[in-house]
């Protein structure tokens, strides 16, 4: 009988029944549930041997590579918690983050090195780095850098001569990751996830996506957003293949490798259904080895399902909708897409979903009201942040447990079927991802010239929401919003760039002389 209390415990498994088997594919490059288990026990004994004990916390910061799984895997054997951040994350942001976490180890590649030396060598806690890639002791980036770096290649060659295994000392009320999305006051949370929560997610993912070991998922999206990161977690849970692809930057190259590897799952978002469905149009595209599309981020408009139908013949399509701090609330059975084609759809195996108004009180069916869920996929809180955490867990609904209020609208029909309305707070929702109107708010008053700046969002079919920014100036200057928008792309991640900058002689008040965001928008 399979025991998987741990996420490690799929791993194992998986290296025990079927050593050879694919566990990824990366560019040309195929690597085996061996070598995926042994890479990730010598990362494991390495930390370990450098004084990581039990839920310490080690940051992953990486492009989209194999480097990823056996990075993660081995803080797990270890006993420690992983976070990994975006690679496209700016040094500032990172040095927050490394900080915020007391994180004691960094895995990174020497790629983005300009990124994390800086950041790692102004956090105190940070002990040491490993990193992937080139050798950089050579390079004029360790000037001024003070903490031991190490090359990962070392870490595995080392452990090849000792044949060492790690048993995790975690059980699965520890937690197991730190996942970091955006804040209202513009400061990235840590939402604290546990073995117990990301095991069970994993599975109920598994059960409505009705996947089995022949699956093969191909995952562009970035490994460090929930949304793929749940993609290595599902692969390995199955023991079955990942193709991990750079980005959809270069569609055709995406599409080669679905080809080359037969994948049979394509997670994707409406920007990349609606850049799908455009190249459809000068050129018929087909897929058939694809038998399951899923969406998320945004609502897919229900007049791409028949185009997409034609682009995977053979698949079942799947409208989600999730949040971080639970990672998935519900998903619309691919049967139900034309019944109901603008809802996103019942909760997911295993868990609860309910409205009440603004007294917690139940609404009746058709009405708008805010969305709570319960189940074991639900966060133990935000790290280090309990104000905000009293926010978004309510401990008196129901007894001896916390339910997540997801602080959007929405509303159910009386068959039980979801339909979004629109966000309680302030917090924006991009292209998968939350921003904090704050935080861009911010790198806008840095600019020379902006006296005053307010970030709003604004409803879009693809992207769920964008983000448009409204400034005014000081006395006398003139400024290209180009220039403003250059500045926000140097200083933020591409998801957080506002798409348009509108320039006012001076914004809306309200009485009390606060911007008024209502008024803008």
């Amino acid at each position: 009988m399979e025991i998987r209390r741990l996420l490690s415990d799929s791993l194992t498994l998986a290296y025990q029944q079927h050593p050879q088997k694919v566990a990824a594919v990366a560019g040309n490059m195929q690597y085996s549930y061996e070598t995926l288990y042994q890479q990730s026990q010598a990362i494991a004994a390495y930390l370990q041997s450098r004084g990581l004990q039990r839920g310490d916390r080690v940051a992953i910061f990486m492009e989209n590579t194999w480097s990823i799984l056996p990075s993660l895997y081995g803080v797990l054997y270890a006993g420690g918690v992983f976070l990994v951040v975006n690679h496209l994350t700016k040094t500032h942001k990172l040095e927050y983050i490394l900080r915020d976490s007391g994180a004691k180890f960094l895995l990174s590649d020497a790629p983005v090195a300009k990124q994390f030396l800086p950041a790692a060598n102004a956090v105190e806690t940070l002990q040491e780095i490993i990193y992937d890639g080139k050798d950089l002791s050579d390079t004029e980036l360790l000037q001024n850098y003070s903490k031991p770096l190490v090359q990962l290649i070392s870490v595995l060659d080392a452990a090849s001569q000792k044949n060492v295994t790690v048993k995790s000392p975690a059980i699965n009320k520890d937690l197991a990751a730190l996942i970091y999305t955006s804040g209202s006051t513009g400061d990235p949370k840590g939402v604290m996830m546990t073995h117990a929560n990301m095991v069970f997610t994993s599975d109920s993912l598994i059960d409505y996506l009705r996947l089995d070991a022949d699956a093969k998922i191909i995952c562009f999206l970035p490994l460090a957003f929930d949304y793929g990161l749940y993609q290595i977690l599902m692969t390995v849970r199955l023991g079955t293949c990942l193709v991990i692809s750079k980005s959809f930057a270069f569609p055709s190259v995406v599409f080669n490798e679905i080809a080359e590897n037969n994948a049979t799952v394509f997670p994707g978002v409406p920007t990349v259904y609606s850049t799908l469905i455009g190249l459809h149009q000068k050129s018929p595209l087909c897929f058939p080895s694809i038998t399951r599309v899923t969406n998320t981020a945004a609502a897919l408009p229900p007049e791409y399902v028949p185009l997409l139908k034609k682009i995977f013949p053979n698949a079942l399509i799947y409208k989600m909708y999730g949040l971080t701090e639970c990672k998935r609330v519900s998903y619309l059975e691919p049967e139900d897409a034309e019944r109901y084609p603008n809802s996103v759809g019942k909760a997911i195996p295993g868990t609860e979903v309910f409205l009440l108004d603004e007294n917690r009180q139940p609404v009746a069916a058709n009405q708008i009201g805010t969305l709570y869920v319960r189940g074991s996929h639900v966060m133990q809180g935000y790290w280090n942040k309990p104000a905000e955490t009293q926010k978004m867990l309510v401990n008196d609904l129901c007894p001896n447990e916390s339910v997540l209020c997801a602080q959007d609208q929405f509303v159910m029909d009386e068959h039980g079927y979801l339909y979004f309305r629109g966000r309680v707070d302030d917090i924006i929702k991009s292209r998968g991802e939350k921003v904090s109107p704050v935080e861009v708010e911010n790198v806008l008053y840095s600019f020379e010239g902006i006296r005053e700046a307010a970030v709003i969002g604004v409803p879009d079919l693809l992207e769920g929401e964008s983000i448009k920014a409204f400034v005014s100036l000081d006395a006398g200057m003139t400024v290209d919003p180009k220039k403003i928008r250059q500045h926000c792309m140097a200083n933020l991640e591409s998801f957080m760039v506002p798409r348009e900058v509108v320039i006012l002689e001076s914004l809306p008040k309200t009485d009390s002389n606060k911007i008024s965001k209502k008024e803008l928008r």
